[in-house]
């Protein structure tokens, strides 16, 4: 009996045929450890199993995941958890570790700031290959200025490099969504920029971006105060015009920003 995907858990499963593809395109090789997000009833899990040393498969859905248990694969441990409260450790462990999975879309930007967090605090982690929504996909590399650029886009440059491997119909999953999705790679790297502080820049940037049509000056007022300074002179001193949208600015720039309200708010 065909397992039924569950509306709650934002279940689409992959077809057979578009799992051979998508393996082919994550390119596993015998040496690879890899943690599988989403496992489901296993069509990628069966895959990859013969072709790597280790798997760990996470699913949160006990029936599944019990179900998986069941197909005995030597080299395959099922957790079954949700991704978002896992703790990781366990599972990176000390060697390189590799991550795919058929992201759920309604949770598709937790877990994707869920690995950043684990890709800057265990740097054996080298890349993930996602399914997403082909919308979602667009925003991971969004260029300046356009409607797909955002926070994600910043925060995504900020750790790794998007490659777009290729695009699927709804048709490639059972039930078909409404809309189409994207396999992407995202390969995993140091900071291009110098963050003062962390915290500042992750507030600096989604505060400007809830007011994105307003100009920096108007923008970026609220937390440039909450840092001591005023947003002009913050700007100013980041060699930014202040009347330009938050949407033209790049990563350097936000960074630049950030620097200057880190050390504003150290001085008080």
């Amino acid at each position: 009996m065909k397992p039924r995907p569950r509306k709650r858990f934002g279940q689409h499963f992959l077809g057979p045929a578009w799992a051979d593809r998508v393996v082919e395109a994550i390119a596993p090789q015998p040496s690879d450890r890899f943690l599988e997000i989403g496992a489901g009833p296993g069509v990628l899990t069966s895959r990859l199993a013969p072709r790597v040393s280790h798997l760990t498969a996470i699913e949160v859905d006990r029936d599944l995941a019990a179900a998986l248990q069941q197909q005995s694969f030597p080299n395959v441990e099922v957790v079954t958890g949700d991704i978002l409260a896992i703790d990781p450790r366990p599972i990176v462990g000390g060697n390189p570790l590799r991550i795919a999975g058929n992201l759920p879309y309604n949770i598709s930007s937790p877990i994707l700031f869920r690995l950043f967090d684990w890709a800057r605090d265990f740097p054996q982690i080298s890349d993930a290959t996602l399914m997403v929504q082909q919308e979602f996909a667009d925003r991971l590399s969004g260029a300046a200025g356009t409607k797909d650029y955002g926070v994600l886009t910043i925060f995504t440059a900020l750790s790794a490099d998007v490659r777009r491997l290729f695009d699927l119909p709804p048709g490639a999953f059972r039930p078909a969504p409404k809309v189409r999705s994207s396999l992407v790679r995202l390969t995993f790297r140091p900071a291009p920029v110098q963050l003062a502080s962390g915290e500042i820049f992750t507030q600096v940037v989604r505060s400007v971006f809830t007011q994105r049509r307003k100009t920096l000056a108007n923008a970026a007022r609220t937390v440039a105060e909450d840092h001591g300074a005023t947003a002009v002179a913050a700007l100013s001193a980041a060699g930014i015009d202040p009347g330009r949208r938050p949407e033209a600015l790049t990563l350097e720039e936000f960074a630049r920003l950030a620097n200057v309200l880190s050390r504003d708010g150290s001085r008080d």
